[in-house]
């Protein structure tokens, strides 16, 4: 048992910095958001055509639950602040599975899919839902991790400042 108390007091600050870039101050906040330009046949975005604007690129999947959670928020959001632009990045591989998705649940957000992940692996993220701001600037600003509600008052009030 004190065994593994002493391990445990060892390894927790290794387990908990592994996680540090994962919050909301990730690496590379105040930083430029690397660019991308993405088609996928039937959408597509580049991030420096947004510049000016509020960017939220936000990273999920069709089969993803939390992502799914999320979608009704983030529909909302672009509904009561359309001056933020909002880019979802899909890494569902089979296109017709989430056309479907897609039009069953009128999806109506920029939606690019990235089945390679491209843009996931530019930006690191490695767990989704994934989503940055980055501001008018193209200046990433922050990161959150996993389903938000996206018209929380916290949130919104964040957004209008930027």
């Amino acid at each position: 048992m004190r065994r593994a108390l002493v391990f445990l007091s060892l390894m927790l600050p290794v387990i908990g910095s592994a996680g540090c870039d994962r919050g909301q101050h990730p690496e590379r906040v105040n930083k430029m958001a690397p660019q991308f330009s993405i088609s996928d046949g039937s959408q597509s975005a580049d991030l420096s055509q947004l510049r000016g604007k509020v960017v939220l690129l936000n990273f999920w999947a069709s089969w993803c639950a939390p992502c799914i959670e999320e979608l009704p928020s983030l529909m909302e959001l672009h509904r009561r602040m359309p001056q933020v632009a909002i880019v979802t990045i899909s890494m569902d591989e089979d296109a017709d599975a989430y056309r479907r998705f897609i039009a069953k649940n009128h999806i109506d957000l920029l939606t690019v899919r990235d089945p390679s992940q491209k843009i996931q692996t530019m930006y690191g993220t490695v767990q989704i839902p994934e989503t940055y701001v980055i501001d008018r600037q193209g200046m990433l600003r922050r990161k959150f991790v996993s389903a938000q509600n996206w018209t929380s008052p916290e949130i919104m009030e964040y957004l209008s400042k930027l």
